[in-house]
């Protein structure tokens, strides 16, 4: 479903990625983990066109991201995001956040909208919610929000920017259980986390990243019970966050 050839990527003289190659299939969940600064979060976010790319190839579900013809806000309505902020609109109410992209960007009507979107927030628990505003909520339920303001675009596939490291701990279950639940209803799913508990439970593979580089690109198995095929450096990041 989504293909990088070589994906290289500069802020002026600095490479943030160097030459990431990888391919996510259907249905696939796949963790991105890596120290702070490895490029997880950029390489996440040029697969829906946040970042752009200098060199290389991204396909997304047979559309190429570098075509110049190719329309970058209907592809990112199949893209669906969440970010570590949640990136919600303080102004409006849940209901109007969780409709608005759904009119502007997919041409719903008002009332096709809220029915779509009122689906996603039961799924996620916050039925009750709907008439409140962001600020009234707890950071796990905004984050709860945010996945199904993403959901209600149909996307066909979730990329995950780190979406617990904002939270307090004991919000962190609430986000993860959502997104466990997504990957068993079968969704397409890339998650930058540090949340090495999910990686296990619900991941296929496991892609490890240091300075801009994919190191591994395994699956969860060989990640977690083989570190001996592993590379000295993702050795030595699994040896550090498994044992606190």
């Amino acid at each position: 479903m989504i293909e990088l050839k070589n994906i290289s990527k500069w802020y002026a003289n600095f490479q943030v990625l160097t030459d990431c190659t990888t391919s996510i299939n259907k249905g696939e969940v796949v963790v991105v983990c890596g120290p702070s600064g490895s490029g997880k979060s950029t390489l996440i976010k040029t697969i829906n066109a946040l970042e752009p790319f200098q060199a290389g190839e991204i396909t997304v579900d047979g559309i190429q991201l570098h075509g110049l013809k190719t329309n970058l806000p209907k592809l990112r309505s199949r893209v669906g995001m969440v970010f570590q902020h949640f990136e919600l609109f303080p102004h409006l109410s849940i209901t109007e956040n969780l409709t608005l992209a759904q009119m502007q960007v997919l041409g719903r009507s008002k009332s096709a909208a809220l029915e779509h979107g009122l689906q996603y927030l039961d799924r996620v628990g916050l039925s009750a919610q709907k008439d409140k505003f962001p600020g009234q909520l707890s950071g796990g339920q905004q984050q709860r929000v945010a996945i199904a303001r993403a959901l209600s675009m149909d996307p066909i596939v979730m990329l995950f920017d780190e979406p617990t490291s904002a939270l307090d701990p004991e919000m962190v279950g609430e986000v993860l259980d959502v997104m466990v639940q997504l990957a068993n209803d079968g969704m397409t799913m890339i998650c930058v986390t540090h949340e090495m508990g999910f990686a296990k439970k619900v991941s296929d593979r496991i892609i490890f990243m240091d300075q801009g580089r994919i190191i591994e690109d395994c699956s969860k198995d060989k990640f977690f019970s083989d570190p001996v095929a592993l590379s000295p450096r993702a050795k030595d990041f699994l040896s550090k966050i498994l044992h606190h």
